[in-house]
């Protein structure tokens, strides 16, 4: 790598208007942390005079201007004398032998042997890190400068630094830094630019006000050129000659320049790659940039677990793993390979081949020509195709795609016949290659995995709630605040409730991530519970808390929770710290949000909490949502609950139509960050001819007018066909229901819905059981029957005793 080519300069930023251009050769010197030289650009051999071989391994206080104290005839030496110029930046010398810690730059005069006496401008950049280099020298010729732009009025030119690369071109600039140092690893190349970059990058200062950012540019001789020199180097050793020395450092060129176009393909190939953390098309971005720059055919093998985004156990790959075949690019005819080696097959390879020695030794195989007879054994590998035409005297290398000491997969990579083969720098540009792509398939797959889980978490936490419950009808809707948060503390849920209610709750823990939602989990349990207990709504919200306090007081939640009655046409409603629900009226499409008691959220302990009950007509909406819908940041969250009521009471087709309306009108602004439950219910109601009541006096004679009245009504409602077991299931309850009852009358309630249902009500707070009954008992078959038959059945406590129920589904042509 030739560190003394020509280095352009560019108009830099700044008031001044004039713009200056050329070209200056750099030198670039690399100190280690013993103060001797480590590295020695051609170009510091061509402006201080000294050759390489006679720079490494000495003091570089002994080979450059270090002391600008010097009286202009004092003498340090063969090398030259140095005398103090314009007092611009502290010494050289300074930097050189350690006692300054921060970036110098400054100009001076020497003499070198064989030149009149340069002018020398400077930068000085301490280096920090784990590497052997602790200082970074770069030095320009002001001299060639003045010479280039003899059009250019410059009354004084000095080095300096950009401490903000904010002038035009930078990012070009901060990518094209490593070009002028060392060569050296990728890492460590990187570690110095970053260095670099934050210490201030180098620029000229022309005048007060024109800043000029020094910027490299290698100018490699091209492949031809090359050609052209190693055949002359050729000729001149054929011939018994010397070789020219400016052929010698041509022949210095091809071995940095080489290096040099590999780092730059690496670099090229890392920007292109890692776009996104979406697996399939950083497969498609791997393969896309390799061909045809450093290879013809490019085919991509991943384990079948990667591919499914799920885990796989340790240990190295066998002769049973399957391989999927997931990318193919190439420069062939179209359809060549698609038609022969489909993306999408999966396949194991047995232990004989090449590419089964790649995935499980981890190394990179190269196969110089594949012969006839490697040709043939790989082509056996595919069932009824022959790839034989399309491999054989190809050049290929097969690269594994491992990270984190695990091989994902691998990349067979192959070269036309007329292409130079695979050799061994191609082995480890491939391997590197290999290994960056690795990384960053392995952190997509990463991410799918966990997008997996997290999807399938959260999906376990949240309710399927039945689009139609006892009056009404419910849509929901769950978005995750962002693609790497799915999992979060909102929840919605329903719960079927007796006297044919059914209890809305939407909730939010505060937070995000697993531990939110572990809290959400339990708190979703708990009000379920709660409501099949049929507590009134502050009263459950007050046991929510008290079970919040005894889990801890590191996370609050809100919580809304209203009962729906549509027999009664009512809603019972309490909140604790929820925003408030919006309702829409069917009569005129008004929407409003209800004025409920805020209370405090759950977790906070001690605060009461108020219900209230507000009427409702057939057709009324109610929408419950969490505040990560109407929140923005750095907006009012009213004007969010107005936009919510605006697009609640927009006309919509269905309930599914009307939740994505308000789903397009409030997530406008996009970059949302909170998760997002939304429960709309249409509450529909039950009519009163469709529900029959009926009190039954603690007499075991009441249990034959049941069956009677059941068996009257439902002929009326035209069931007939469910009257034979729903009288006997009733006969069971009633039974029961007067044989344990204290003092109050057994209520019968029968209510015609999607379903019929069947409730028998007492004073007794013991719920019954289902029990095994032996042949010989006399009790405990009733519940039996009642389970055998029924589609569903259930018991809860009320505040008065209990109620059983059961549901008998209706007849097809009996059904709303």
């Amino acid at each position: 790598m030739d560190h003394g080519t020509e280095t352009g300069v560019s108009a830099g930023h700044g008031p001044a208007e004039h713009a200056t251009a050329g070209r200056i050769p750099l030198a670039v010197v690399v100190v280690d942390r013993e103060g001797l030289v480590s590295h020695w650009s051609r170009g510091a051999r061509r402006l201080f005079g000294i050759p390489r071989e006679g720079a490494l391994g000495r003091p570089a206080v002994d080979l450059m201007p270090v002391s600008g104290a010097l009286p202009e005839e004092h003498d340090t030496g063969p090398y030259g004398a140095y005398t103090a110029y314009d007092g611009l930046g502290p010494d050289l010398e300074s930097s050189l032998d350690g006692r300054l810690s921060y970036p110098a730059a400054g100009r001076a005069r020497l003499s070198v042997p064989d030149r009149d006496r340069a002018d020398v401008l400077w930068w000085a950049y301490p280096l920090v890190g784990p590497g052997p280099e602790r200082l970074l020298v770069l030095a320009a010729d002001a001299g060639a400068l003045h010479r280039q732009d003899e059009g250019v009025a410059v009354e004084r030119i000095a080095p300096g630094f950009a401490l903000h690369t904010d002038f035009p071109g930078a990012e070009e600039l901060a990518r094209r830094l490593p070009e002028i140092l060392p060569s050296m690893s990728v890492g460590e190349s990187a570690r110095i630019v970053s260095q670099v970059l934050e210490l201030g990058y180098p620029i000229l200062e022309f005048s007060q006000n024109d800043r000029v950012p020094v910027t490299p540019d290698w100018g490699v001789p091209r492949r031809a050129e090359r050609k052209a020199r190693r055949e002359r180097v050729a000729r001149a050793v054929a011939a018994g000659q010397p070789v020219p020395q400016d052929v010698q450092d041509e022949a210095e060129d091809l071995e940095y320049a080489a290096v040099r176009e590999r780092l730059e393909f690496l670099n090229e190939v890392s920007g292109k790659i890692g776009t996104s953390l979406d697996l399939a098309r950083t497969i498609i971005e791997v393969s896309k940039a390799v061909v045809p720059r450093f290879t013809d055919v490019a085919c991509t093998y991943l384990r079948e677990q990667v591919v499914a985004g799920e885990g796989f156990p340790d240990g190295v790959p066998d002769t049973t793993t399957m391989w999927h075949r997931v990318a193919l690019e190439h420069t062939d005819e179209p359809g060549r390979w698609e038609d022969v080696v489909p993306v999408g097959e999966a396949m194991p390879f047995p232990a004989e081949t090449p590419f089964f020695q790649c995935m499980t030794t981890g190394e990179p195989v190269v196969i110089p020509r594949i012969s006839e007879e490697m040709g043939h054994a790989i082509a056996s590998q595919f069932d009824k195709r022959d790839i034989r035409p399309l491999i054989t005297h190809r050049s290929m290398l097969i690269v594994p795609l491992k990270a984190r000491q695990v091989v994902l997969g691998f990349m067979a990579l192959m070269r036309h016949p007329e292409r130079p083969e695979f050799n061994d720098m191609d082995r480890v540009t491939g391997a590197e290659l290999a290994a960056r792509a690795a990384l960053v398939l392995d952190n997509a797959r990463m991410y799918t995995y966990q997008e997996n889980v997290a999807e399938t978490l959260q999906d376990s936490m949240l309710p399927h709630i039945a689009p139609r419950m006892a009056g009404c009808d419910i849509a929901t809707r769950y978005l995750p605040g962002t693609l790497l948060g799915r999992v979060g503390g909102d929840w919605f849920d329903s719960v079927k409730l007796p006297g044919a209610r059914t209890a809305l709750v939407v909730g939010d823990v505060m937070g995000h991530g697993l531990n939110s939602a572990a809290m959400m989990g339990q708190l979703r349990t708990a009000v379920q519970t709660m409501a099949a207990l049929d507590l009134p709504p502050a009263q459950l919200l007050r046991n929510l808390d008290d079970l919040a306090q005894r889990l801890g007081d590191t996370y609050l939640a809100t919580c809304l929770y209203a009962v729906y009655d549509p027999i009664a046409s009512e809603l019972h409603l309490a909140n604790a710290g929820h925003i408030p629900p919006v309702i829409v009226r069917a009569e005129d499409g008004r929407s409003e949000l209800l004025d409920l008691p805020t209370g405090a959220p759950i977790g906070v302990g001690g605060v009461p909490f108020e219900s209230v009950r507000v009427p409702v007509a057939p057709g009324d909406r109610l929408v419950m949502c969490t505040d990560g819908l109407v929140e923005v940041r750095g907006e009012d969250i009213g004007v969010g609950l107005a936009t919510l009521c605006e697009s609640a009471a927009h006309p919509a087709a269905s309930m599914d139509a009307a939740c994505d309306t308000i789903i397009r009108a409030l997530n406008t602004h996009g970059g949302r960050k909170d998760d997002v439950a939304l429960l709309m219910a249409r509450l529909n109601g039950i009519e009163p001819e469709d529900v029959a009541v009926r009190r039954l006096a603690l007499d075991p004679v009441e249990v034959g007018r049941a069956r009677a009245a059941v068996r009257e009504q439902l002929h009326e409602w035209g069931l007939g066909t469910l009257a034979c077991n729903a009288e006997l299931m009733v006969s069971e309850l009633v039974t029961n229901a007067v044989r344990h009852s204290h003092s109050r009358p057994v209520e019968l309630r029968l209510v015609r819905g999607d379903t019929l249902l069947c409730e028998v009500d007492d004073d007794d707070h013991t719920l019954p059981t289902l029990l095994s009954a032996g042949a010989d008992e006399e009790s405990g078959r009733g519940l039996r029957v009642v389970s055998t038959l029924a589609r569903e059945w259930g018991t809860s406590r009320t505040g008065a005793g209990k109620t059983v129920w059961f549901e008998l589904t209706l007849p097809r042509a009996a059904r709303r």
